[in-house]
């Protein structure tokens, strides 16, 4: 390409993504990478050869520089798409999704971080895949240390011709047989549509809650991530998808946690047309009790009993939702922040299989974890989220939003409050969430600043019953960034590393 061409598409895509047009003649002087630096080891399974560059400068860049050399990237025409690409499959070849969570979240943030990008201020685009840069940096140090793993190359003479390998999946995944799965995943991803391969996945990820839920985030932000870069590159992401699913982190019994062997009776007996009923507010505060003492199991036979008196399921997620949204005001801290994060990948779930079984066990597990989480929480707050009333609001409009975020850090009940009497009055949840991106940009640390507040504000959409949109509302102040909180060294070197060449 002629480098005065290659010039203007640049400066035209630093325009759309808020780089500014004196971008580019300062990155002039950075040094490329270097040809042997794109060399495969071996054992490491390839990629395909319109990626594998943009992998291998982010896999080999030192974490330093990585900011500035994905600039560089971009001003010789590297798209946003292929950036999003390369970082995702990045941690797919070499993070270790044992267990799945800790720094493999570096996999699982990518779409989220992807999302609150495309929904910010054109400005603003590029950070969150800047901090994600840097995260991935973070997470592959550290499995280095903990010995360096590679996804690998494919046994090709045991993949399974494809009349066979849809088969071949399911038996090794009942099995948990990780060795079969391998081989499998390869036969299936290239003799189905996307759309079927998927099918098994959707099964297998709601079927275990052990690593806290991340099971079924995976496969949902795999699937989503996927959309977002082209299903050319599924193979990779789903053979990590199946060995991540058959983790057992240690237990010699081959079995998953939680209720599922009792949901799988449940799903066979719910009434025909059960997708068709009737929206209740009644039904969605009667779960939500229900969800408030029951073990597991009673808490999936409450929703198997909703279901066949005629309760729309989209009244039994409402309840779902709020309780997880309950349980993080009661008690914030990582494992609540998975029933709000967990519960909202089992919900895609139920949006995305086509298979009516699936989508009844993935209300079932749904319902089913909730307790699980509470029951390790244990919680003292008593809040319940349903008859949280507004708090005490000093000022109105902008000034009342930003005393909602202040008040996070005096206590996060006492902000939930707030929220709701600053909606009561006339505030926008559009602005709430606009406050709370604009906080993860400049404040946020951690892959939860980000996959939380995707996912809250999703469900936050999702809501059948509007009355509850409040409530969700302000319990996303149970986990999102206070005003008062510091800013973050990463967000401002990002920033820094911008301006610098603008």
């Amino acid at each position: 390409m002629d480098s005065r061409m290659r010039r203007r598409n640049f400066l035209g895509s630093a325009a759309a993504l808020g780089l500014g047009a004196g971008l580019a003649p300062r990155l002039q002087g950075m040094p490329p990478t270097r040809p042997d630096d794109l060399v495969v080891t071996p054992e490491a399974v390839n990629l395909r050869p319109e990626i594998e560059p943009t992998v291998r400068w982010i896999e080999t860049t030192p974490r330093e520089r990585i900011l500035e050399v994905a600039v560089e990237h971009l001003h010789k025409g590297l798209s946003y798409r292929d950036l999003l690409a390369g970082l995702f499959l990045a941690g797919i070849r070499n993070v270790k999704p044992r267990p799945v969570g800790f720094k493999f979240h570096t996999v699982l943030v990518i779409h989220s971080a992807h999302i609150l990008g495309q929904t910010a201020a054109v400005e603003d685009r590029l950070l969150p895949l800047f901090w994600a840069l840097d995260n991935f940096k973070n997470s592959q140090a550290q499995d280095i240390k903990e010995g360096d793993w590679t996804l690998g190359r494919v046994d090709e003479a045991k993949v399974p011709n494809p009349s066979k390998a849809k088969g071949a999946f399911t038996s090794a995944m009942e099995a948990w047989d990780v060795d079969a799965a391998d081989v499998a995943v390869a036969g299936l991803c290239r003799s189905a549509g996307a759309a079927e391969v998927m099918e098994p996945f959707w099964r297998y990820a709601v079927r275990d809650q052990r690593d806290i839920g991340h099971k079924a985030i995976f496969a949902a932000q795999s699937w989503r991530t996927l959309q977002a870069i082209g299903w050319q590159h599924a193979e990779p992401v789903l053979r990590s998808l199946a060995f991540g699913l058959l983790d057992l982190q240690g237990d010699a019994k081959l079995e998953p946690v939680g209720p599922y062997e009792a949901n799988l009776k449940y799903a066979k007996r719910i009434r025909d047309h059960w997708q068709v009923g009737k929206l209740d507010s009644g039904a969605t505060r009667s779960l939500l009790d229900t969800l408030r003492t029951a073990s597991s199991v009673e808490a999936s036979e409450a929703v198997f009993n909703a279901l066949n008196e005629g309760i729309a399921p989209e009244s039994l997620w409402d309840a779902v939702v709020l309780a997880g949204g309950e349980l993080l005001l009661r008690s914030p801290g990582i494992l609540a922040i998975h029933s709000v994060t967990a519960i909202n990948a089992l919900h895609y779930i139920f949006g995305a299989s086509g298979n009516d079984q699936t989508r009844r066990l993935a209300l079932l597990q749904a319902a089913g974890w909730i307790p699980m989480y509470r029951d390790r929480i244990k919680a003292t707050s008593t809040v319940k989220l349903d008859a949280l009333e507004p708090g005490s609001l000093d000022s109105k409009g902008d000034e009342g939003l930003t005393e909602v975020f202040a008040t996070i850090a005096k206590g996060r009940p006492e902000a939930a409050a707030k929220a709701l009497a600053y909606l009561k009055e006339g505030g926008s949840p559009d602005a709430i969430f606009a406050m709370a991106r604009k906080l993860i940009f400049q404040k946020g640390r951690d892959s939860h600043d980000y996959k939380y507040a995707v996912a809250a504000w999703e469900e936050f959409t999702l809501t059948a019953d509007p009355r509850w949109q409040p409530n969700l509302a302000a319990a996303m102040m149970g986990n999102l960034p206070s005003i008062g909180q510091a800013d973050s060294p990463l967000m401002q070197r990002a920033r820094a590393a911008i301006a610098s060449r603008a």
